[in-house]
């Protein structure tokens, strides 16, 4: 009986490889993602901290490429043919076993080394941060070193012979891709927020185990690896190697760049989510999967195909350079077609990936062809597959760190996006001279002037329009009239909407800066002149519109410490808040904690509106991120303030998280007072319960506080704090410091001012608020913001009932009624401004005055000239009739759906500045006799007490 050829007893072991390789890339991307957002924890999540992440993990790949190379070569000279297969498989099996065991040790090594971090009292932030950056390499630089072991291994165990090398090793660098693209998703869209960063390591940790026991059984059954004829006398460097490697550094150099430009760009067109990153990542990868597993497509590559490929690729970059920033238009016009709901949210983002790999198929394809058809190329001249494999794939992942720390990091601090870009298709362009000049022995001086009459070119492009690119087109959800009539109409629509012939729309700044783009646009609000600061297209601050929100996360807090002489702000933004706090009479210090290099820049600008904050010398503006501010500085603060962007920005649910808080309170001086702005708009009701139920689970005494419309500041006080004192409030905000400032915030009176507290302290409890919280290694919020973000729409506080000891205070404004009750003039005058924002509480002070004056002429003139302004539901005469019989009036007899309907009303508008009575409530179960009715009361009396559905 004769034995089959060894052809075709290697079918089902490199079927087996390539699926099993897909699994390691998988993991391996998940890994990253999961890396990368767990050690912001330790590092801090500025665009240092990033950087440094990226080059210890590529670092460690492409040290793992070439020790790996090294490896495969030893093997495959002292073994014989059928036994170098073997042991190959065998040793890249347990690679993989060393990867799982590894990651199933990484949470625990994990939190060794937060303790280390704190524990060591460095007195300089830069020691610090060279500290924490050891230690992260000792975290991930393992693992990472092993994973390069993927490519090397494989490709010289398992080609067949040099024919077949090619195509073997584009297989296998093809489907090591293509896994990490379902990493980069499944783990930036699910895993993490399902499970947590914990969880999400020890689960892939099984993954690389199996694989790891899958390897070593396949090296029982593996025949006839490679044995180079001519490994023993080739030299150590394949002729020409230089050239072949200085091009693959190039091409990783240029396309960590492009990639960087492209995730940016998406933040820009999408919002910077993490699912706009992760979805970038995806599409970029799989594209150059699919251009590997091109190259394995084809049984002869003709000669020319290696040099071709990257100048190809650089002209479809030149090609593509004029579209990409009209991005943002192209995603909106993508919005527009789909609703706002949940069922929407991933086709939406599938549609983006789809239209993106389409644009961007061909350049994205060419650069996954490069590196196996330069593989091809050397291949003819050396033997020693792995080690060749290994040697170009550590040069080009060298040129991919580079990429990371120039292109995404450093080169930003003095260029811009589109200067990166352009950069990325020079080194393409000179990649692709390199190889020309060596695969068809050109003249180098022809060829060198060729590249730098093309490169002069590419440099002579016009840049980006900045309107385009900020123009935050992510927050219009629904097709407008000009949607349809392409960017430049969507354009002049939107600075005819900003600006005027008298006062045309300008932007005196735009920064792409490491972290984000930074615009600062003139415009008018009314017939006031104003600026506004924009973060990746999102409008953070204005100085006429947002300025009440900003100047309050200021003062609320300082009326409410026991002292306020020294505070730390938590992202400067605007200057306003800074400027606030600095211009205080017993204000010492003010430390602003910004990490945005442009932000930092533009500051200046705003002095005009912001109390002069980049000159005042109480102010003391510091680059570095908050959280490691906090954790390992020892100084204390009467006040700390933080007004962040949302939620659902990458980077800033930390500043939600319970671990951030509890760095915060403990950096509160005794009967201090942290202070934390949230939105109630596009987010859900659930996501705020979220933030909230984090805040309580943190701060014993936690109170609410709108500054206006939509905008929350969050107070937590510390432990020795016993909330806010009345007397304080009042002697405070009377002296001439704070009644100037409460004034350039709206607020004249001390009335205006207490009708701001919607939960006083004592309700937003542990007790009353159940379930999960936000955490740095359970990240749940930034998903769900992001979702909420998605629909849009507004959110309501959760009805928080009286905590059973009987601890809750009533509401400031209640407290001064019980000493002076108000008067006509006085309940018109915070009517008037509580209706200038916020609807729901304006009918409720409105409904009271109506309870307890029906027949009031003042009461029923401001009725009047409030709807004359605009139609309004909550003003409309049945409605303020219906919240009035909340306030003790017996109702008449409702019948089923009118019981409901007022027990609704209830709820959506419990203001506990004005509470209802809830013997009122009572008595309106009482007077329906229907058994519906009952059914009704036992739900009512579950939100009663606390018990709602979680969401």
């Amino acid at each position: 009986m004769t034995s089959a050829p060894a052809s075709q007893r290697h079918i089902p072991v490199r079927a087996l490889t390539l699926l099993l390789t897909l699994l390691t890339g998988f993991s391996g991307l998940v890994y990253e993602v999961t890396w990368q957002k767990g050690l912001a924890i330790l590092l801090g999540s500025h665009s240092e901290a990033t950087a440094a992440v990226l080059a210890i993990f590529l670092g460690g790949l492409s040290l793992g490429y070439h020790v790996f190379g090294v490896v495969s070569n030893r093997i495959t000279r002292v073994a014989g043919p059928d036994a170098a297969a073997r042991r190959l498989l065998q040793v890249y099996g347990l690679v993989e076993l060393g990867i799982g065991l590894f990651a199933l040790a990484w949470p625990s090594l994990f939190e060794v080394s937060r303790t280390l971090s704190v524990a060591f009292p460095f007195q300089a932030e830069a020691a610090s941060f060279a500290f924490d950056i050891l230690l992260t390499a000792a975290l991930i630089g393992p693992p990472a070193v092993l994973m390069g072991g993927t490519i090397p291994l494989l490709t010289q165990a398992l080609a067949r012979d040099l024919e077949d090398a090619t195509r073997f090793h584009a297989f296998v660098y093809g489907f090591n891709t293509l896994g990490a693209f379902l990493g980069a998703l499944a783990g930036g869209f699910f895993l993490i927020p399902w499970l947590g960063i914990p969880t999400v390591i020890r689960s892939v940790a099984l993954v690389n185990l199996a694989v790891g026991a899958a390897f070593v059984a396949l090296s029982r059954t593996a025949r006839g690896a490679v044995q180079p004829a001519a490994a023993r006398v080739a030299p150590a460097t394949p002729v020409g190697f230089a050239s072949f490697a200085a091009a693959a550094l190039l091409l990783g150099f240029a396309m960590m760049a492009l990639q960087t430009v492209l995730i940016r760009v998406a933040g820009l067109a999408l919002g910077a989510s993490h699912f706009a990153f992760a979805m970038m990542v995806a599409t970029f990868v799989l594209g150059i999967a699919c251009g590997s597993l091109a190259v394995s497509a084809f049984r002869r590559i003709p000669a020319w195909a290696t040099a071709a490929c990257p100048l190809v690729l650089g002209m479809s970059l030149a090609l593509l350079y004029p579209l990409l920033q009209y991005a943002p238009y192209a995603a909106h016009v993508v919005r527009s077609l789909f609703m706002s709901i949940d069922q929407a949210f991933y086709p939406y983002f599938l549609s983006i990936a789809l239209g993106t790999l389409v644009v961007w198929f061909v350049p994205l394809a060419l650069s996954g062809a490069s590196l196996p058809l330069i593989f091809h190329a050397l291949r003819r001249e050396v033997g020693e597959l792995g080690g060749l494999a290994g040697r170009i794939y550590a040069w080009n992942t060298v040129g991919s760190l580079l990429g990371a720390l120039l292109g995404g990091y450093v080169l930003l601090y003095w260029l811009d996006l589109h200067h990166i870009y352009r950069i990325a298709i020079v080194a393409t362009l000179v990649a692709g001279g390199i190889l020309a000049i060596r695969t068809f022995a050109l003249p180098r001086i022809a060829t060198a002037a060729l590249v730098t009459l093309a490169s002069v070119g590419i440099a002579l492009l016009p840049r980006w329009d900045p309107n385009e690119l900020a123009s935050g087109y992510f927050r219009q959800r629904k097709a407008m009239e000009v949607t349809w009539e392409g960017p430049r109409a969507m354009m002049q629509s939107r600075l005819e909407t900003l600006g005027s012939k008298r006062a045309p729309i300008g932007m005196p700044f735009y920064d792409d800066d490491p972290i984000s783009t930074v615009a600062v646009i003139d415009y008018l609000i009314g017939d006031r002149r104003t600026l506004a600061l924009t973060t990746n297209g999102k409008n953070d601050g204005s100085l006429v519109g947002d300025y009440p929100t900003m100047g309050l996360v200021a003062l609320l807090p300082c009326l409410m410490a026991e002292r306020c002489e020294n505070a730390f702000v938590i992202g400067v933004g605007t200057g306003v808040t800074a400027g606030e706090l600095a211009q205080l009479d017993d204000m010492r210090r003010v430390v602003a904690a910004e990490i945005s290099p442009g932000v930092i820049a533009a500051l200046p600008l705003f002095d005009s509106g912001n109390q002069h904050a980049s000159k005042n010398p109480k102010l003391e503006l510091v680059r570095r991120d908050a959280y490691r501010a906090l954790l390992h500085d020892p100084e204390r603060w009467d006040v700390i303030a933080s007004e962040p962007s949302n939620p659902w920005v990458a980077g800033v649910e930390m500043l939600y998280s319970r671990e951030f808080l509890t760095a915060a309170r403990d950096r509160l001086q005794p009967g201090g007072v942290y202070a934390q702005w949230m939105h109630a708009y596009e987010i859900d009701d659930p996501t705020l319960e979220l933030v909230l139920r984090t805040y309580a689970s943190v701060f014993d005494r936690v109170a609410v506080w709108y500054t206006m419309s939509w905008d929350l500041v969050l107070l937590g006080f510390a432990k020795d704090n016993p909330g806010p004192d009345l007397d304080r409030i009042a002697e405070r905000s009377g002296h001439p410091d704070f009644k100037a400032a409460l004034e350039r915030s709206g607020i004249t009176t001390l009335e205006e001012l207490l009708a701001h507290e919607l939960v006083p302290v004592g309700y937003a409890t542990r007790a009353s608020l159940t379930g999960e919280v936000h955490t740095l290694l359970h990240p749940l919020l930034s998903q769900r913001a992001a979702k909420a973000f998605f629909r849009g729409g507004n959110a309501q506080l959760p009805y928080l009932p009286d905590p059973r000891d009987g601890g809750a205070r009533t509401a400031l404004l209640q407290q001064l009624r019980e000493r002076h009750p108000l008067d006509d003039d006085t309940r018109a005058r915070v009517a008037q401004h509580v209706c200038s924002t916020r609807g729901e509480e304006c009918a409720v002070l409105l409904a009271r005055w109506y309870h307890d004056e029906p027949d009031s002429e003042r009461l029923h003139g401001l009725l009047a000239e409030l709807r004359e302004r605009g139609p309004s539901t909550h003003l409309a005469q049945n409605n303020i009739e219906a919240l009035a019989s909340l306030f003790g009036s017996t109702p008449n007899r409702l019948g089923p759906e009118g019981v409901k309907a007022l027990t609704d009303r209830y709820f959506q508008y419990f203001y506990r500045a004005e509470p209802f009575s809830i013997e009122a409530l009572h008595s309106l179960w009482q007077s329906c006799l229907e058994p519906e009715c009952a059914k009704l009361r036992v739900a009512a009396e579950r939100r009663l007490n606390g018990e709602r559905d979680r969401g």
